[in-house]
This record gives structure tokens, C-alpha cells and sequence, in this order.
């Protein structure tokens, strides 16, 4: 079946508690702004809806309004995604390695200071951590593309479509990898994370094969309970949305995956990753890149190209001193 132990996945992000208490805070917060700006520009559209003509221009504005709201909001979080990733999850992530690694992490909120400054010490600024982020998905979209996984198997036209929906879902499944690339940087203790980036994507290239069977089990189990979630959050939040107009069962629909999947990113996410650690790190011990993956990736990727080009131009900032390790707390 799979090769990571969901036990340790779940210990492992129990000892990262603070992390966890800051994810929630954090994309609940989010699902309650969607709440917020969907619900307010629902109720200025009802009211506007009202000038109009027609017995159905107060539902229409409240439509337009509530997707208005929306927009707005999600617009402010892609310009805000560099700063989420920079200081909560790549410093999330620096403390599950040390936890995989079994060394001592401090407790309490200390620990997000903690990340925070191992992160700090590996990437200076978090244009860097992004933009090695971004060419990472660059390269993996690019590989995904290239590679047809079930067509050489299965070259039947009537099957095509079924063909189709089963690479969607595997590429769904790996969702994770620019993560776990990040892990492997960090564990590293990289002094030029484009170089760095590059030899990762390499060695879980030579891997895919074994790392989407784990994948594949983890996307499966993840979007399971996160559907049991959305039906969870459905009717309350439909309740709550319906304060502000009615006709809201578009909208509870929407707020209440809204809802599921910032659970699903809060506590499902990280243990996904936890898990997907395990594979990666135990699957690529002693070996080293292999030059005909090299010559592959560089064919069918522009963006692998460019991490050779910012490796070759990378000049280290100023050294930082790396965090001080709290003892451990006894179990």
C-alpha cells in the first residue's frame, strides 16, 4: 500500500502544536473573511438590486455583489501568498525536518520564532524562498506534462477520457512536491538554494514513480475528509450567510468548501506533508543526481533551465547565525 507511517506523520505535527494553533488562526481567519465579504457585498448588491426593474434584480445584485466580494478577497490573498508562505509555512516546515531528524525543538510560541529565524538564516529574504518556490511548480507542471503515465499502458480510445480524468487525479495527488523540495532544501542546510532546488527535483524525478503511489494514497484520504467536512460546515454556514440576504444556497455552498478546505490546509496539510517527508528522504538517501534526468528536465523545462542560471548568479547574503536550539522538553 504506502510507505510512510501515518502514526509518526500525526506525532511529528503534534510536537509542531504552535504551528498548528497559527495554520488555524490563520485560514479560519481567511474562511471567515470570505464569509464577511461575501456576505456584506451580497447585502449591498440586494440593496442596489432593488433600484433596478424586474422582480428578480434584488437576487441578481445580491449574486454579483457576493461574487464581488469574493473576488476582491481572493485577489488580496494571491498578492499576500509570498509573506504566508515565508513565514508560516516555510518555517513549519524548517521544524517538522528537525523533528524528522529527532532533534530538540523549543515548545510554546517559541517555536514559531524559532522556524521563522532557521528560515531566515537559509534564505535572507522571502523573494528568494518565493521565486525558488514558483520555479519549482514551474518545473513540476513542466514534468507532469511531458509525462503520460497511464496512456503507454493503456493506448484503448474508447478508455482516452477515463485515461484523462485518472492523470487529472494524479497530478491532483501531487500537490505536495514544491513542499517537500523546500524540506529537502532546509535539510540541506542549502548555501545556494537554486542549486539545491535543481539537485531535488532531480532525485524525485528519478523517484516519481514510487512517491506518487504515496501521493496518490494521501490525495484520497485528504479530499475524503475534507468532503466530510463541507458536509459538516454546509448548513451552518448556509445559516450564518443567510443573515445577511437570502437566497444564499450558492453562496453556502461555496463559503462551506471555503471552510473545509482552509481545515483541510490548517491541520490535513501538514500531516500530509509529515508523511510525504518520510518517503522522500528515505527514498533518495545515498543516491545522488542522475545526469539523464538532468538532460530531460532541461529538455522539457524552461523554468529548470532558469534555476541552473540563478544557481550560476546566486552571491550569499551576510551569514546569519543559526537559531539557538531550546533542550527538549521531557516526553
Amino acid at each position: 500500500m504506502w510507505d510512510f507511517s501515518f502514526g509518526r506523520a500525526l506525532a511529528m505535527v503534534l510536537q509542531t502544536l504552535p504551528f498548528i494553533v497559527l495554520r488555524i488562526v490563520v485560514y479560519i481567519g481567511i474562511a471567515l473573511g470570505y464569509v464577511l465579504t461575501v456576505g456584506i457585498g451580497g447585502a449591498l448588491g440586494w440593496g442596489f438590486g432593488h433600484m433596478g426593474s424586474g422582480p428578480g434584480a434584488p437576487a441578481g445584485g445580491a449574486f454579483w455583489g457576493g461574487l464581488l466580494g469574493f473576488a476582491l478577497l481572493s485577489g488580496a490573498l494571491y498578492f499576500a501568498r509570498e509573506y504566508i508562505l515565508y513565514l508560516m509555512k516555510a518555517a513549519h516546515i524548517a521544524v517538522l525536518v528537525e523533528v524528522y531528524d529527532g532533534k530538540p525543538i523549543p515548545g510554546g510560541q517559541g517555536q514559531i520564532a524559532y522556524g521563522a529565524t532557521f528560515v531566515k538564516t537559509h534564505f535572507t529574504e522571502s523573494s528568494v524562498l518565493f521565486g525558488v518556490d514558483q520555479l519549482i511548480k514551474g518545473v513540476l507542471r513542466s514534468l507532469f506534462g511531458s509525462v503520460n503515465f497511464f496512456t503507454s499502458f493503456l493506448p484503448i480510445p474508447a478508455l482516452q477520457q477515463l485515461i484523462r480524468l485518472a492523470e487529472s487525479f494524479v497530478r491532483m495527488s501531487l500537490t505536495y512536491v514544491d513542499e517537500i523540495i523546500l524540506a529537502y532544501l532546509i535539510r540541506t542546510q542549502t548555501k545556494n538554494p537554486w542549486s539545491t532546488a535543481r539537485d531535488g527535483l532531480i532525485l524525485f524525478a528519478q523517484n516519481y514513480m514510487h512517491f506518487l503511489k504515496n501521493a496518490a494514497w494521501l490525495s484520497v484520504l485528504m479530499w475524503g475528509l475534507t468532503v466530510l467536512l463541507f458536509l459538516v460546515f454546509l448548513a451552518p454556514v448556509g445559516a450564518l450567510v443567510a443573515l445577511f440576504h437570502s437566497g444564499a444556497s450558492f453562496w453556502a455552498f461555496g463559503l462551506a468548501l471555503v471552510f473545509a478546505v482552509a481545515l483541510k490546509k490548517a491541520v490535513m496539510e501538514p500531516i500530509a506533508i509529515a508523511a510525504l517527508m518520510q518517503v522522500y528522504f528515505k527514498e533518495i538517501e545515498g543516491q545522488t543526481p542522475n545526469p539523464e534526468w538532468t538532460a530531460k528536465l532541461e529538455q522539457v523545462s524552461s523554468k529548470f533551465r532558469d534555476l541552473a542560471q540563478k544557481a550560476a548568479g546566486w552571491v550569499p547574503g551576510p551569514a546569519t547565525p543559526p537559531p539557538t536550539t531550546a533542550p527538549a522538553k521531557p516526553a
